[in-house]
């Protein structure tokens, strides 16, 4: 056989390999649901790696409590969720769960006043807001800590999360440590027993149309839900005392403390001086072990392999779309859970 020849069946044979591998990615479909929080971000990446790859991710943005259901029940190959699992969720798995934290975020306060003026809330501000102790935007309290600017004789109108909610559990989390009042009534979790005056909204999304349409409406989202539908947001004073505007710069400030290894870390009502008050990382969760259900091998190291991707290449979209990228610490911590993960006790990263 001619050299020509052997080079050309050479070339053949690396042509079959890759189009037998790339027809075998592109039967793979992973299947993922929970966090609205960080579902925009998720869906950026989600596209370019099955632009990469040819790997489909199905993810259905169902709120936190719907992503550790869908995990837990092993309806999805992954959930993803703005609160870490509580011991008792864990439990209810009954098999080991790996935590890995995928961006940052900042839950805000949106408001739909007049004139669009740009608002400072105290932590006891916003409770007595929102548990229907302040009711109008005139009212003293508010007017104190914002002498600039000439509050209007309007109602304020609540509206709040309806699903179980990561954003709700991040708010609430906040407040619990901002207002004694709050945390001996509302305390902290995903779903609330909300006075009756407020209206309920399912999804960032739900709660962001309401108070765009609503004149005098009130409500969290998180800071990219805000941006993209050009909603005002208060500043948030924290616990040095400073208003803070929710950007990245000071939600990633908010993330200078030290994380455990299970990615576990509470950022609310943060020490650091310049840092938003209301910031949290969000997470994607997993079963330790992945053979279960007649999982295929090929299914988990695609999964593994876009996780590994979204905790590296895929942080450099994370600002455009208006969250803060992980610090490198947290990379490395994200990449130590994922190197716990096997599949019939081996490990799938090397």
């Amino acid at each position: 056989m001619s050299k020509k020849a052997l080079i050309f069946l050479f070339l053949s044979i690396l042509l079959i390999i890759f189009f037998s591998n790339l027809t075998a990615q592109s039967k793979i479909e992973i299947t993922g649901g929970g966090a609205t929080f960080p579902q925009p971000f998720y869906s950026k990446l989600f596209d370019i790696y099955y632009n990469l790859k040819g790997v489909k991710v199905n993810y259905q943005g169902i709120g936190s409590g719907g992503g550790i259901k869908g995990l837990t029940d092993k309806t999805m190959d992954f959930g993803a969720t703005d609160a870490p699992m509580t011991i008792e969720e864990e439990q209810l798995a009954k098999n080991p769960i790996i935590h890995f934290p995928t961006c940052l975020g900042a839950v805000v306060v949106i408001y739909n006043l007049p004139g669009n003026p740009s608002i400072r809330l105290t932590g006891d501000l916003i409770a007595k807001i929102f548990m229907g102790k302040i009711t109008k935007w005139n009212d003293p309290e508010i007017a104190k800590v914002n002498p600039s600017v000439k509050m209007p004789n309007l109602p304020i109108i609540v509206t709040r999360r309806t699903d179980g909610s990561g954003t709700t559990y991040i708010f609430s989390e906040y407040l619990s440590k901002a207002s004694k009042d709050w945390a001996s009534t509302l305390g902290t979790g995903k779903s609330l027993n909300w006075n009756q005056s407020t209206i309920g909204q399912k999804g960032n999304p739900g709660v962001a149309g309401f108070v765009t349409q609503t004149p005098g409406a009130i409500g969290y989202v998180e800071l990219v839900y805000a941006i993209q539908n050009n909603i005002k947001y208060a500043s948030v004073q924290n616990s040095s005392g400073n208003f803070i505007e929710p950007n990245l710069d000071s939600v990633s400030l908010a993330a200078e403390v030290n994380m455990a290894d299970d990615t576990k870390v509470s950022l609310t009502n943060t020490s650091s001086k310049n840092g938003y008050p209301i910031s949290s990382f969000t997470w994607i969760i997993l079963y330790a072990e992945q053979n279960y259900n007649g999982r295929s091998i090929e299914l988990v190291k695609a999964m593994l392999d876009l996780f590994w991707f979204i905790i590296h290449d895929g942080q450099k979209y994370a600002k455009e779309l208006g969250y803060a990228p992980l610090p490198l610490a947290a990379v490395k911590k994200a990449e130590a859970q994922l190197k716990k993960v096997t599949f019939n006790g081996v490990p799938v990263l090397k």
